[in-house]
């Protein structure tokens, strides 16, 4: 139950489809697709930290607080930001690739943060528009959430 007092889920709206299940819709190292929330991510990557943890906290912690944490973290931001990695793979039953959450994130931080705004926005997510207003949208349309796919065994 999300703030707003409504069971609201993350689903996809753009353009009135939705993607595959089970797949990314963008890749790791394609910063070219959404140039300008790329130069954002680069630039100031707590702000865009912040607002999908808003997102994929359902409001629950504010943007502002999430890019506080980011920002305070310094060093250790990859570790907070894969958390929210594996929160945006579970709710979208997304494949831990193309390697693990920690590893893409200690590696590739920049361009994990990027990929990962870009997926919200590609899935119809407005990341910079906030929780209310993306849970209203949402409620709006009469949306109702993906089968949720339990993960397969590992290793």
């Amino acid at each position: 139950m999300d703030p707003t007092g409504s069971d609201t889920k993350l689903v996809a709206h753009a353009n009135g489809s939705q993607p595959p299940p089970g797949q990314w819709t963008t890749g790791l190292f394609a910063c070219y697709e959404d140039p300008s929330s790329c130069f954002m991510t680069w630039l100031v990557p707590f702000v865009t930290f912040g607002q999908r943890a808003e997102i994929l906290d359902r409001g629950n912690m504010s943007c502002c607080v999430a890019g506080t944490k980011y920002f305070c973290s310094c060093c250790c931001a990859y570790s907070l930001s894969k958390h929210y990695r594996t929160k945006l793979r579970a709710v979208y039953s997304l494949p831990e690739e193309p390697c693990s959450d920690c590893c893409v994130h200690f590696w590739c931080l920049g361009f994990a943060n990027c990929q990962e705004y870009r997926e919200l926005k590609n899935r119809g997510i407005d990341p910079s528009a906030g929780w209310k207003a993306n849970a209203e949208k949402m409620k709006q349309s009469g949306a109702s959430a993906p089968p949720h796919i339990a993960p397969g065994m590992r290793r």
